[in-house]
Formats: C-alpha cells, structure tokens, sequence
C-alpha cells in the first residue's frame, strides 16, 4: 500500500510530466489548484500565469526529474529544464510544492544554470552522471528572466 507521501510524489511528477513535456492543458488544470499560490519570481500569479509561461515558452522544452522527497503535504522535486532555446544553458532546478486535497496548492523554486565541465570547479555534474555540452557562458550565476 502506498504511502500519503509516495501519493504525493507521483501525483507531482505526473503533473510535472503532464505540464511540461506533454503540454496537456486540459489534463494539467486537474493537477493544480484553480487558487494556486505562485512563489517564484520568474513566474506570474496563479496557475494561468504557470500555464501562459508553458504555453509561450521553447518548443523543445522538457523536463527531467531525479530525486523527489516527499514531508508531509511538501513534495521536493531536484530537476533539470532543458530545451530552453537556442545557445540557453539548461536549469537545474529545486521544486518545492505543497499540495492540498491531493492538488498542487502552492510552489516556490530555486534556479541555476547548470554548469558545463569547464565551469565546474568541483568537476562533478550538477545534474545526473554526465556535464551537458558547452553553451554560452553566464559566469555559472543564478539565471534571471522567465522560468521555462
């Protein structure tokens, strides 16, 4: 039998697997509360802000989960947004959602380029096993702007 937080989980990756890499709409409003409550600063209020930033963002835009810790009604998700757009370093981003009645209810980020071998002065990937190929280079600071 599965856990509350093992729910919790898949019902995130689901919505996250849903929004931004099937970019099915209709089935993604299902996964997120109609008073979601935005937190991060590259995204505008409310799921309609979240959903328009899809909507309007790369085409090759995907997303890639690798870890998800669940506490609770807190689900945390070490991901990585690629496909950003031509010569854009890709993202590799901390999630945290709280759901409520089983629907994302409210979600903060934190966002960093993810470094190339030559940027990394640990000389381990940030994302996975592997470094990503060279893009342009941000000097390995936090990315401004849109999120994906």
């Amino acid at each position: 039998m599965m856990t509350t937080q093992d729910k919790n989980k898949a019902i995130v990756r689901e919505a996250f697997e849903t929004l931004f890499n099937k970019r099915d709409y209709a089935a993604a409003g299902r996964f997120w509360s109609p008073h979601y409550v935005q937190h991060s600063a590259h995204i505008a209020p409310g799921r309609e802000g979240l959903f328009e930033l899809i909507k309007n963002a790369s085409p090759t835009l995907r997303y890639e989960n690798q870890l998800t810790l669940a506490n609770g009604d807190y689900v945390m998700l070490h991901g990585r947004f690629s496909g950003l757009g031509t010569r854009v370093p890709n993202w590799v981003v901390v999630d945290i959602v709280r759901l409520e009645d089983g629907v994302l209810a409210e979600h903060w980020d934190v966002i960093q380029d993810e470094a190339t071998k030559e940027q990394s002065k640990s000389g381990n990937p940030m994302f996975g096993n592997t470094f990503p190929e060279a893009h342009i280079s941000t000097g390995g600071h936090e990315r401004g702007g849109n999120k994906p």
